[in-house]
């Protein structure tokens, strides 16, 4: 559904039944015969499409979330990483305002008499799942409320939490519901909660909460993992109609998801459409371009070198691959990784001019400049919040993923299912080789070190690696490291970039023009007026950029300090909500 319609359709809704609270003990007041709503499919249609507004917000996107992860290097660090920055104080997020909506919605839509109120009930129910799996995945112990609260309901207000793995078999229950009750099946326009929206959303929750089990040993929950594995691989297997979208050439076709103003149908099960006309847009090229506004994200050079060889063999098998400077690096990789960050054959336009576009040192720390979700002209995208590409929040390929881990992760993966799962994804991207049929059976050291040690199964690594690269900034990669308990990463992984063998002028797209001075003292003269200075002089000051070795060696870029302790795998209940409540009790650590 459009995100413009959504918000029409919420003003409606809140002049014909004012229903709204910011906290527990705030209860809903009718202004309007609830016959108005309830008594009408189209009055329960204008209701549930306020729940729309739980989805991520296309200003911000999904596309920044991985900005904090340990596969970008961004400009600063925000609080969740700042040394002492989180705490009880200044922790947010204990909202719940939009679950008192939902429940409203439910307590009234059961008594209704509309003989179609299943599938309006099943979408308060999907929401009410993902309204609460945000909630676990901040906060992990929440109060579990499926009512509408009085005012004078002293034993809900002022309970306990309940236990997170309580609350996420709920959850698991509503999204069950969901499949169960949602009568709508398909959606041109990719933006309505479909049964299958509802599906594939389940693969990506209970992959979570598998995770979490397996991995966070100290809850003691190992046992029940399996069982969520096994919802995620029956659910994928009930996704029916979808295709990994191909495009013209196997080099446009990834990224031409990102870019497009309407979603493509064959791959995408979820977006929020952006419209120039209703004047609904996102900051995605402001976000990753501007030197001034957004966090100017860039990919690191560890995390690049994860991208395979074209012919399906680790980049980092290449005899000197860790001095392999970036025109060379670059050549004969997955495509994906051309799709993802400028390289050599990049062009932009300027009002409509086209302009060779290297990766620009004074947008990026690392050189690994990102071109997914943004459009490739100048003016006015960079400049100004005017993206209207679709912002897409679910597609096929990461439902692909969710069920390749899962298999994996029980040694249950066949040959087929490597071929229609990581061997597809590889195949879209260009790569060719046993690779794509053949399942891994070494692992590769490089992968290893990557997750810490963490993960030495040839197939699951290999899996990984795919995540990693087909999902980068869709959103997703700080959950996954809070899953699989490597929050470390948050802190240890380096903010690397490309390769300089030696202080001088570089030509980063083979043009013949140099595009990037790295110099150390005075500023060195230049005869390109379009080259970028980079000052590596010895200095440990943030906001600075260095080369590894001194005067040669990876870029290294000086965000900040960062810093990790478990207790960040959950949120601090906020101090005010706990003086409030004391019977809520704090998270451990804090």
């Amino acid at each position: 559904m459009n995100k413009g319609k959504i918000f029409n359709y919420t003003l409606a809704l809140a002049l014909l039944l004012s229903a709204s609270s910011c906290s527990l003990d705030e209860a809903p007041v009718d202004t309007a015969t609830n016959e108005a709503v309830f008594g009408s499919e189209s009055g329960l249609e204008l209701y549930s499409n306020s729940f729309y507004d739980l989805l991520p917000n296309p200003d911000v996107g999904v596309f920044q979330d991985d900005d904090n992860s340990d596969l970008v290097a961004r400009n600063g660090v925000d609080n969740y990483l700042a040394p002492n920055a989180l705490s009880p104080i200044t922790s947010t997020g204990w909202v719940w305002t939009d679950l008192r909506n939902i429940n409203y919605f439910i307590e009234n839509a059961e008594k209704s008499t509309v003989a179609t109120k299943g599938h309006y009930l099943g979408l308060a129910h999907f929401f009410r799942a993902l309204f609460y799996f945000e909630k676990v995945k901040r906060f992990g112990d929440v109060p579990w409320i499926e009512k509408t609260i009085d005012i004078t309901d002293d034993a809900t207000l002022y309970a306990a939490r309940n236990d997170r793995f309580e609350v996420m078999d709920k959850v698991l229950a509503d999204l069950n519901y969901a499949i169960e009750n949602i009568t709508l099946t398909n959606d041109p326009s990719c933006t309505r909660i479909t049964k299958n929206v509802a599906r594939a959303y389940k693969t990506r929750i209970c992959l979570f909460e598998a995770s979490f089990r397996k991995y966070h040993t100290d809850y003691e929950k190992q046992a029940t993992a399996a069982a969520w594995y096994d919802e995620v691989i029956a659910e994928a297997n009930n996704i029916k109609g979808y295709v990994l979208h191909r495009g013209a050439a196997p080099d446009r076709g990834y990224r031409e998801l990102f870019i497009a103003k309407s979603a493509f149908t064959d791959e995408t099960i979820l977006s929020v459409a952006l419209s120039s006309n209703l004047q609904v847009f996102s900051s995605a090229n402001r976000r990753f371009i501007s030197p001034t506004y957004g966090n100017r994200p860039s990919l690191t050079r560890r995390f690049v070198n994860t991208y395979l060889n074209l012919d399906g063999t680790p980049f980092t098998s290449n005899a000197g691959y860790q001095t392999t400077p970036f025109v060379d690096e670059v050549k004969n990789r997955d495509l994906r990784l051309k799709q993802t960050i400028r390289l050599g054959d990049y062009r932009r336009t300027e009002n409509g001019l086209p302009v060779v576009a290297p990766p620009n040192f004074s947008q990026t720390y690392t050189g690994y400049q990102p071109i997914k979700w943004c459009y490739d002209e100048r003016f006015p995208f960079d400049d100004e919040s005017r993206n209207d590409n679709a912002h897409i929040i679910m597609r096929w390929a990461e439902v692909l993923l969710n069920k390749a881990e899962a298999l994996a992760e029980q040694n249950k993966m066949t040959p087929a299912d490597w071929t229609a799962t990581i061997g597809a994804l590889r195949e879209r991207a260009g790569i060719t080789g046993p690779t794509l049929t053949t399942l891994p059976t070494v692992a590769d050291p490089y992968m290893i070190n990557f997750f810490a040690g963490k993960f030495t199964n040839a197939v699951l690594l290999e899996v990984l690696r795919e995540r990693g690269v087909e999902l980068i900034f869709e959103g997703l990669r700080p959950d996954d490291l809070r899953r699989w308990k490597l929050g470390g990463l948050f802190q240890t992984a380096p903010m690397n970039g490309m390769y300089v063998p030696a202080l001088g002028e570089y030509d980063l797209n083979e043009d013949g023009i140099k595009d990037v001075c790295f110099y150390q003292g005075a500023k060195p003269p230049s005869t390109t007026p379009t080259i970028a200075f980079v000052d590596v002089s010895p200095s440990t000051a943030v906001g600075r950029i260095q080369l590894s070795n001194g005067t040669s060696g990876e870029v290294m870029w000086n965000a900040g300090a960062r810093q990790w302790i478990d207790a960040k795998y959950l949120y601090p209940i906020p101090e005010a909500v706990k003086t409030r409540n004391p019977a809520l009790g704090q998270n451990p650590g804090w």
